[in-house]
């Protein structure tokens, strides 16, 4: 069976699209776009463009890779997260659906996107993402009312998004997720691909304090050991064959109230401090979230159909990339960037209209 070779993006107008994206400050739309290039560019052509075959993290790994291999470095990060983007008046299909979000306890109607990026002290990328398809429909039989599920966990894309990786041969040494993330299954993964993971855990996740309890499998929850803030034990998490690192970080909320962390790793050569500020690169992964609502326009177009829509989120994603190469060339965060573009809007409009009232 021959394969199929996908048509190619159109850069240029992946491009433009991508730039429209990032000096936007309403919603964007391809009459928006063909206005704002006086007609150069029909409405026609970008609609075709946005429902062109779906744009996938492939797409995305040709773009970036040139970048990747000028600043990866050996020690880098990947870095595993979803977000939520609520559309609460967009009609629902297979991505645009309810989602349960964990932060605020509640069920959202929006996209679900499982990101993978990837950091060091260079910079910050995009290495591949995954939208939330919930094509399954499935009824309860005790209420009879029918709700949505994907036929993939977040878990299975986690690996098949892992593998992808390192199939791409992307230089890093640690894995960084939640707890979402941190089975015991792809602990063994990661360790068994020759790197290492740091991720947060469960209170109640079974270990034992040393290899002859774990074969008496004498196990207890994390949450009961006596382990003190910043202290570093060694132990065996059940279902994983080699010993781990468990730390506890205590910090206080917003609210004041007081909230523990336990966090394991498989490089038994980290200390405390060490260990600690790893996982703290995981808030790079907040801060590409952040950014892609609010910089580059993930939730700001109004495309009705899973293609458009996928392809959209896309652009933004890679709009996200455009970023950072500023970023790195000017030393201005995102959010700098942005403000600048706004300042100078503002400063051609207002000069606009004196020309109008002066006319």
């Amino acid at each position: 069976m021959q394969k199929q070779t996908l048509k190619p993006i159109d850069k240029q107008l992946l491009d433009i699209y991508s730039d429209y994206l990032i000096s936007s400050f309403s919603h964007t739309t391809a009459t928006g776009l063909s206005r704002m290039l006086d007609n150069q560019i029909t409405h026609d052509k970008v609609t075709q463009f946005l429902s062109s075959r779906e744009y996938t993290s492939r797409d995305l790994w040709l773009l970036i890779k040139p970048t990747l291999r000028n600043i990866e470095t050996d020690d880098g990060c990947i870095i595993f997260d979803d977000t939520i983007q609520e559309k609460q008046w967009t009609d629902e299909n297979d991505i645009m659906c309810w989602h349960y979000d964990h932060a605020k306890q509640r069920y959202l109607k929006g996209v679900n996107i499982l990101n993978c990026i990837y950091h060091n002290d260079n910079g910050t990328l995009p290495l591949a993402f995954e939208i939330i398809k919930k094509t399954k429909l499935v009824t309860n039989p005790k209420t009879g009312k029918t709700n949505r599920q994907s036929e993939i966990t977040k878990n299975e894309l986690f690996v098949q998004m892992f593998e992808k990786t390192l199939k791409n041969q992307v230089k890093f040494k640690y894995v960084l997720a939640d707890s979402w993330f941190s089975s015991a299954d792809n602990m063994t993964m990661v360790v068994n691909r020759k790197k290492h993971f740091v991720f947060a855990i469960k209170v109640n996740r079974l270990v034992a304090l040393s290899k002859s309890d774990k074969l008496r499998g004498n196990f207890q929850p994390v949450s009961s050991l006596k382990l003190e803030k910043d202290e570093v034990m060694k132990c065996y998490f059940k279902g994983v064959d080699f010993p781990t690192l468990l730390t506890k970080q205590i910090f206080k909320d917003k609210d004041n109230s007081e909230r523990v962390l336990y966090l394991a790793t498989s490089d038994r050569q980290l200390d405390s401090a060490s260990l600690n500020a790893i996982y703290h690169k995981r808030w790079k992964v907040e801060e590409y979230h952040k950014s892609i609502k609010h910089n580059t326009g993930l939730a700001k177009s109004p495309t009705k159909t899973v293609t458009t829509q996928s392809n959209h989120f896309f652009a933004s994603i890679y709009a996200f990339h455009k970023l950072e190469l500023l970023n790195m060339k000017m030393s201005l965060n995102h959010f700098a960037l942005k403000s600048k573009l706004y300042v100078k809007a503002l400063m051609l409009s207002f000069k606009e209209l004196q020309a109008l009232q002066s006319a």
